[in-house]
């Protein structure tokens, strides 16, 4: 009688033939990606592979899983490298994996465009998104390598151009599977402590794995959550990552996203000298603008004022009062030589003049002039008016003229 096996038993057996064919140890299968499923409680991958004729069951464990770089989809020609043996429980043999690239495209430029596409349709490549830069920062932080060029370049360029700022700078490493979580837990430092203005976030040149990265999802969303602006400064000008896309400027390098980040204060000096000359000419026309004003101003003032109104009376009352004083003096001057004249007439005519000659007035008591000798009486007292002086006479005797006695006797 033939031996009786159990299910168990030929699977088992069947397991260890495919186990121990080197043929089916380390090879590499090509194929197209099929009922595809994600684990992600386990983070297996579980698929078929196949092509145009035959298909075979395949399995990725996590360990190798967390290897892939792209994001695995039905569909997708891949090449795998693994190791044909049997799943005991379900008689089932299956390919089990180890690595898996695109088929006809690098994993890594795959993955490139991948994580591109899915974070530009999420808007975190929006310009709308991007923070301005401070125009002039005080405090600089740089995460970089410790050991690269990048630092040196990035420090040189700042002493040069800004020696004002402070630079904090913190080291991380730059490559390797330690990088992207470095990096980003020194993005979530610099904003939990508000340590700097402005943060350059970066690494000199290398290949697509050196700067890896700086293609991590990961350090993607640290980017684009930072309220502090980054500055991306990943490799050469002609390499781009994705923290170039999702930051809110892209350097070409190191060394220029130092010269983004801070002014020249020598460029500084000279805009302030000429703000100050400009300011300096504007102030001085500003100036002589006001004075010619004010200078108008008091024209008019000057035109307006009581002051003036009474020094301009004041005036046309001195030459009023000159042209009277001349007038006066006129008028004064044409009678003192119609008085003079009339004094000379006077005097000529003047009895005076006549008894200067010798002739005399006989004057009454009373001092009236004696025009006859009928009107005196002998003893009468009487007065003889000289040129120079008086006499005092008494009427002896009364002789009167011929013609008068005449004159009395009729």
């Amino acid at each position: 009688m033939s031996t009786v096996l159990t299910v168990s038993q030929i699977n088992t057996y069947i397991k260890s033939i495919v186990d121990s064919d080197f043929n089916l140890k380390n090879i590499y299968v090509s194929g197209e990606i099929s009922n595809f499923t994600n684990h992600y409680r386990t983070g297996h991958f579980y698929f078929t592979l196949k092509d145009s004729n035959a298909a075979i069951k395949a399995v990725m464990f996590r360990s190798a899983a967390e290897r892939v770089r792209f994001e695995v989809e039905n569909g997708m020609k891949v090449i795998i490298r693994g190791n044909i043996s049997v799943f005991e429980r379900d008689g089932v043999y299956q390919l089990y994996c180890e690595d898996m690239i695109p088929d006809g495209q690098g994993a890594l430029n795959l993955a490139f465009e991948q994580l591109k596409k899915k974070l530009y349709e999420q808007g975190m490549f929006s310009d709308e998104h991007k923070k301005p830069l401070p125009q002039f920062p005080k405090r600089i932080g740089v995460i970089t390598s410790p050991t690269g060029a990048a630092v040196h370049d990035i420090l040189t360029v700042l002493e040069r151009r800004y020696p004002l700022a402070e630079v904090v700078f913190e080291p991380v490493a730059v490559q390797g599977e330690n990088a992207a979580p470095q990096i980003v837990a020194a993005i979530e430092r610099f904003n939990r402590l508000n340590a700097c203005d402005v943060l350059i976030v970066g690494r000199g040149g290398g290949s697509i794995e050196d700067l890896w990265a700086f293609n991590e999802e990961a350090v993607a969303h640290a980017v684009y959550d930072s309220q502090i602006p980054i500055i991306s400064a990943v490799g050469h000008e002609t390499d781009y990552t994705i923290a170039d896309f999702v930051s809110d400027r892209r350097a070409p390098t190191p060394s220029a996203a130092a010269e983004i980040a801070v002014p020249d204060y020598r460029e500084l000096l000279y805009t302030l000298d000429k703000a100050l000359d400009s300011m300096m000419n504007a102030v001085l026309s500003q100036i002589g603008g006001r004075k010619a004003l004010l200078a108008q101003s008091e024209k008019h003032l000057s035109a307006l004022s009581p002051q003036k109104r009474i020094m301009q009376y004041a005036d046309f009352a001195d030459m009023l009062a000159q042209r009277m004083n001349a007038a006066v003096s006129r008028t004064f001057s044409r009678f003192q030589s119609e008085t003079v004249f009339c004094a000379s007439r006077l005097e000529s005519v003047s009895p005076l003049k006549t008894l200067e000659r010798g002739f005399a007035v006989a004057l009454d008591e009373q001092g009236n002039a004696i025009k006859s000798a009928a009107r005196s009486g002998v003893g009468d007292e009487i007065g003889v008016r000289l040129s120079d002086g008086e006499l005092r006479c008494t009427v002896n005797a009364i002789i009167m003229n011929e013609n008068e006695t005449e004159r009395n006797n009729k």
